[in-house]
């Protein structure tokens, strides 16, 4: 397997066609670079290896880049390698016909097996994360409802839809899949703090609490990753893909199964 070093880890490339790349993106290392950040992104890491890609997409400061994953996750991307790729998994993303699915720790026992959450997302006030906007304080404490979301925040934000699987429970945690049928920012994140659930690791959406349990476990990221991708290429073939979880993360399941 190819890999491209980066001052984040190793960037592997999964796959590669004259259309696109697949690749594992590490944890720590942002997508494209924002207003005012200097440090190296994986795009530039990318360009290194594949300087074709500077001339691919609409945005030059993103070249190439169909979807995001957040800065403090890892997984699995897609990088287009021409135009006309570009647009078909563009197209693909716009009409959510792409399955994406992660795996990420939580803070909590969740009860159900499984569910969704539906709340819509709206950028909060100070602009530096998204607020999920449930129903009301008595729909809080009510799960059922919580489920739902609330009918009136929804025609103010967007829509927003998770579906999850609980994997394995434990007393203070559980690890859950995740298929986002949106693609919304901090999506995951902020729907299972909403949900009461945050992520280990999340210090931007958890409580007090969580931060003083995400400092104890020392992880130095978001317990999430983008396991598997399924879309389909030019041709019309289903292309499929699925990684294991990093080793810093089996470190953490390891040590809750003691």
């Amino acid at each position: 397997m190819k890999t491209i070093h980066s001052h984040a880890g190793d960037i592997q490339i999964i796959y590669e066609s004259g259309d696109f790349l697949v690749i594992n993106k590490p944890a720590g290392l942002i997508v494209h670079k924002a207003t005012g950040n200097k440090s190296k992104a994986l795009i530039d890491y990318i360009l290194e290896s594949y300087p074709e890609i500077k001339k691919v997409g609409e945005d030059k400061s993103r070249p190439g880049i169909v979807h995001r994953l957040d800065k403090d996750a890892s997984g699995l991307m897609i990088i287009a390698r021409n135009n006309q790729a570009f647009v078909a998994i563009k197209q693909q993303f716009k009409k959510r016909t792409i399955y994406k699915e992660y795996l990420a720790l939580v803070h909590g026992q969740i009860i159900k097996d499984e569910g969704k959450i539906i709340f819509p997302l709206t950028r909060s006030k100070s602009g530096h994360k998204m607020a999920a906007l449930p129903a009301s304080n008595r729909a809080k404490k009510k799960l059922s409802n919580r489920d739902e979301g609330n009918i009136r925040a929804r025609l103010k934000a967007k829509k927003a839809l998770s579906l999850f699987t609980v994997e394995k429970k434990w007393p203070h945690f559980s690890l859950v899949s995740v298929n986002i049928k949106t693609g919304r920012t901090h999506q995951i994140r902020a729907h299972f703090a909403a949900y009461g659930h945050a992520l280990v690791g999340d210090d931007l959406y958890g409580t007090n609490k969580n931060k003083l349990k995400n400092k104890k476990m020392s992880l130095g990221r978001i317990f999430l990753v983008a396991k598997k991708l399924k879309f389909k290429d030019r041709e019309g073939n289903t292309q499929e893909f699925q990684i294991d979880l990093p080793s810093d993360l089996k470190k953490i399941i390891d040590t809750l199964k003691k």
